[in-house]
């Protein structure tokens, strides 16, 4: 049987999404329907709600922009090996930056890392 023209989308975007470092990646159960509460010190402001799994989304797509910089930089043939260096370790504090929201995420593997203490 012949695959049909959506099960070969499928397939090609699977593909592209391992081959860039992107995932599905999956909120937490206990976070699902959730909301961010942004409140001001100041009490005659407005507080601010953002739905979780928008707030997730973004999570997810900052680290999938830090996944092609790292790879672009590691491609670069004309980038010096001291400025590449530098920029992966800059790339890797900005991971362990976000590993605060590693608790949002389902998977154990998905989660972020930054340096370890030996780097």
């Amino acid at each position: 049987m012949e695959p049909t023209w959506d099960e070969m989308k499928d397939a090609f975007r699977a593909a592209l999404a391992e081959e860039m470092g992107y995932g599905d990646f999956r909120i937490a159960p206990r976070w699902e329907g959730g909301k961010l509460i942004l409140k001001p010190f100041d009490s005659g402001l407005q507080p601010k709600e953002i739905p979780l799994n928008v707030f997730f989304k973004k999570i997810t797509s900052v680290r999938e922009k830090l996944r092609v910089l790292e790879q672009k930089i590691n491609n670069n043939a004309s980038l010096p090996t001291e400025d590449r260096l530098e920029m992966q370790q800059l790339i890797t504090r900005a991971y362990g930056s976000l590993t605060t929201f590693n608790v949002l995420f389902r998977e154990e593997e998905d989660k972020l890392v930054g340096m370890k203490e030996s780097e």
